[in-house]
């Protein structure tokens, strides 16, 4: 990384610690948004480079933006350009359809998403699979959602796990079905910061 970037890391539910962790291991500054008033302050002070919406429980994440005033807020500044990262529920969170819910949330994201898409018996696990500008990436699956239908023939698909898109791309939108933050690789934290932060 060039230069010292700031990104925020929602932080209303979920598993931001990880998430923080291995950004200021890369050397960004991090700091996390729980509340609007930290959404506000950041986007005033000129320090919201990038947005991080981590893995966790998509229904109380998006529960807790509506409850909280900040949805709308988080929609505007992505659709503007800020870049963001966003992991299995924020995955959930991005996509403009939920095909097995009908919740959708911010909606900024042109793909259509399934729900805990692996079921039980898949519910959680490891495989190793391409991801496109990266590698061969170790990819670990929570209770993840796959992306069942492409809306929009500008995003990218990064990486597919048995016939299903579980990485895409959309300008400055990075979103992924698996959980880099619980790995030990940062190649994926790395060029969220390196192409799309600091490339945007």
């Amino acid at each position: 990384m060039s230069e010292k970037v700031s990104i925020g890391i929602l932080a209303v539910q979920g598993a931001f610690a990880e998430h923080q962790a291995m950004l200021d291991g890369l050397g960004a500054d991090t700091f996390l948004i729980r509340q609007k008033k930290d959404l506000e302050e950041a986007v005033q002070n000129g320090r919201l480079q990038g947005i991080v919406l981590p893995g966790g429980e998509s229904t109380v994440q998006g529960k807790l933006l509506r409850d909280l005033g900040m949805s709308d807020q988080l929609k505007e500044l992505i659709e503007a350009g800020t870049p963001v990262l966003a992991t299995c529920a924020g995955l959930i969170l991005l996509a403009e359809r939920v095909s097995n819910d009908d919740r959708a949330y911010l909606k900024t994201l042109p793909v259509s998403v399934k729900r805990n898409a692996y079921g039980r018996q898949l519910g959680s696990f490891v495989t190793d699979a391409e991801i496109a500008h990266i590698g061969t990436y170790r990819m670990n699956f929570i209770r993840a959602p796959y992306i069942d239908e492409i809306l929009n023939p500008q995003v990218e698909t990064l990486a597919i796990v048995d016939g299903n898109t579980v990485a895409v791309r959309y300008k400055n939108q990075l979103a992924l079905s698996f959980h880099p933050e619980v790995s030990e690789d940062a190649r994926v934290h790395a060029y969220f910061l390196n192409e799309i932060v600091q490339g945007v």
